[in-house]
């Protein structure tokens, strides 16, 4: 035995192997849970896509086919004839969801901080309106703002629809076939999903730095401004998203409540579809859509100085 080896350990030639395949298994574990949602997504999400992106440079009739041209010209001749579709629906949908947020905020509040035992109540409360159509619940607004309705009447004791009608969302002393009937449509229907997710981020707010605001002698005001409603921004921005973005696309409060005179660019794009049979219009209409919201989104995300979502 050489002096090299004299001291070296023993070797063993019948040590076993070192395992690794289960622990390449393990990391593979996160991906293969992945898969299923990355495949819906590709299947109803991706595909449906590019499927409407090439629909929308097409050429032609139901008649006589579609086909591929690369016509990009339908996105320019859509958005200069239904402009103030694409004006209107932005801002029906921005004042719905200012609505929402004076409204859905107190109301989580409430049931954040001082609902108690009657917070489950509350909550199932909100989420009521769930239970039935979206349909039904917006034909139930035709009956409240009907001509001669309560409603209408104490509005029109209280000089509001004057104001209204100067304004011109309403039309004398008419509420339906108005702008103020779809924007009151879509405030009702859209207030839940800011209301859930304010209640979720308040929830969360520690109760002690309330106390340790009133220590400090901040009143009420001050520990709300400084304290509750910079800990809620990840709540406030997710309710407007959750409300804008649906809101903004769409059509069923438009035909139900409005008129002519107040379609909104889902309206336009769902009688596109259905009724014109102009598909390579009505999808550029629909990614001009995603990209006004999706622009809007970036910027309001990114102003709103928070990137944590509920």
């Amino acid at each position: 035995m050489s002096a090299a080896t004299r001291g070296a350990p023993p070797l063993h030639d019948d040590a076993p192997p070192v395992a690794r395949k289960p622990a390449v298994r393990k990391r593979l574990v996160p991906y293969w849970l992945l898969l299923p949602g990355i495949l819906w997504l590709v299947v109803f999400f991706a595909l449906p896509l590019v499927y409407q992106a090439s629909t929308s440079v097409q050429t032609g009739s139901l008649e006589q086919g579609f086909e591929v041209t690369w016509h990009f010209r339908t996105y320019w001749d859509a958005l200069q004839e239904y402009w103030p579709q694409f004006v209107r629906s932005v801002l029906y949908a921005g004042t719905a969801t200012l609505l929402c947020l004076l409204l859905g905020y107190p109301l989580a509040y409430l049931i954040a901080f001082k609902a108690g035992r009657w917070r489950g109540i509350l909550l199932v409360l909100v989420i009521a309106p769930f239970f039935t159509s979206f349909l039904i619940r917006t034909l139930a607004w035709k009956t409240i703002l009907a001509d001669g309705g309560a409603v209408v009447q104490t509005l029109n004791a209280l000089h509001v629809l004057d104001v209204t009608s100067w304004l011109g969302w309403t039309t004398g002393d008419r509420v339906l076939a108005t702008p103020m009937a779809v924007v009151c449509g879509l405030t009702y229907n859209f207030l839940p999903f800011m209301i859930l997710p304010l209640y979720t981020s308040l929830e969360r707010i520690d109760g002690r730095l309330h106390e340790a605001a009133g220590d400090l002698y901040a009143t009420p005001a001050t520990t709300f401004r400084k304290v509750t409603f910079p800990l809620s921004m990840p709540g406030v921005v997710s309710g407007t998203l959750l409300t804008f973005i649906p809101a903004a696309g769409d059509y069923v409060n438009a035909e139900l409540l409005g008129s002519t005179d107040t379609k909104m660019v889902g309206s336009v794009i769902q009688s596109q579809f259905l009724r014109v049979l102009d598909y390579p219009t009505a999808a550029a209409l629909s990614f001009i859509l995603m990209a006004v919201v999706l622009f809007m989104v970036t910027f309001y995300i990114r102003r709103s100085g928070t990137e944590d979502l509920v």
